[in-house]
């Protein structure tokens, strides 16, 4: 098989970057195709595969009648450290499997392996760089952390192939991009606990909104190829879907909440804050659904990406209730 498709374009760009990216415009001309495989250019994906990190680690630190520690200064940053790599190796590792559908969908044909810009054995080695940092990091957590990171390759592993078997592949992007939840929370407090694995639930229910609304960009070129997606799926019911993916992530989130929070009366104050959260995230999750027109990939892809927005709306309240 070979392993170029197509004559890249001279500068390279990739098409659903955004203009003027600080990698097409700063980045050495030699790392741009690297850093493009691992969607640095498109800074959204790292957003999405943190934000349920701070999550995590923000309601661990809430229920803790400690408060936060030092200690979480650091597995924040290392989460956030860590969701560029691991999101960057998590891409890579997509590219290599997809390789020959990108090539055949517009959008994505300008991408870097079916662009010609790098070969399958430079991304291979550029993937497991990548995880080795991450892992690097990762080993500075306890045990039960590290056990659960490692653990997430198996479901980084499966989901390229995922919408190739299944019309629900935006589940199995769920179940890796929220694992950082219970990493967090796990990092925290040593061990897992109910909250984390409903506050992961929750996380799995809003990927698969704001998937589904990423999906519509491709439709058309799913169904060619014969990629499967909820976009697909859902067609014309989308808004409806969409809908009961809200409902079921403001709720599960607010569970997560109360769980944690509700054995010491004194959270009262802090349930109340934390659950604002999850009600300010559903609000940000209706104005999405009010603007959406799921035949204009423009639109799509604005909304896909003003989810960093949304899920900052938990971190933010999180972040009040723990020094109330």
């Amino acid at each position: 098989m070979p392993e170029t498709t197509q004559i890249p374009e001279p500068d390279g760009q990739v098409a659903d970057a955004p203009r003027g990216n600080w990698v097409d415009r700063y980045a050495p001309a030699w790392s741009r195709p690297y850093l493009r495989l691992s969607r640095a250019d498109r800074p959204i994906g790292t957003w999405l595969l943190f934000l349920p990190c701070l999550w995590g680690v923000g309601l661990a630190a809430a229920a803790d009648p400690a408060g936060p520690r030092q200690w979480d200064i650091w597995i924040i940053l290392g989460c956030g450290i860590g969701a560029f790599l691991m999101r960057g190796a998590g891409c890579t590792w997509n590219d290599i499997s997809d390789r020959d559908f990108d090539a055949a969908v517009e959008r994505t044909k300008s991408r870097p392996l079916p662009s010609g810009q790098v070969t399958v054995r430079q991304a291979v080695i550029w993937m497991i760089v990548q995880a080795l940092i991450a892992a690097l990091i990762l080993f500075t957590y306890n045990t039960a952390t590290i056990m659960l990171g490692v653990a997430s390759l198996v479901l980084v592993a499966i989901y390229p192939f995922a919408k190739r078997f299944t019309w629900w592949p935006q589940v199995f992007l769920g179940l890796a991009f929220n694992w950082g939840a219970l990493v967090a929370w796990t990092a925290h407090t040593g061990s897992l606990g109910l909250p984390a694995l409903l506050l992961y639930a929750a996380g799995i229910s809003w990927t698969l909104f704001y998937d589904t609304i990423y999906a519509h960009q491709d439709k058309e070129d799913d169904a060619t190829i014969g990629i499967k997606s909820t976009a697909r799926l859902f067609a014309d019911r989308t808004k409806t879907w969409l809908r009961g993916f809200m409902f079921v992530t403001v709720g599960l989130m607010s569970l997560a909440v109360i769980v944690a929070l509700a054995a010491d009366v004194s959270n009262a104050l802090k349930m109340a804050i934390a659950l604002c959260g999850a009600w300010g995230l559903g609000w940000h999750m209706t104005w999405q659904l009010v603007r959406l027109d799921t035949e204009d990939p423009d639109n799509c892809l604005r909304l896909f990406r003003s989810n960093r927005d949304a899920g900052l709306i938990p971190v933010l309240f999180l972040a009040v209730a723990i020094f109330v």
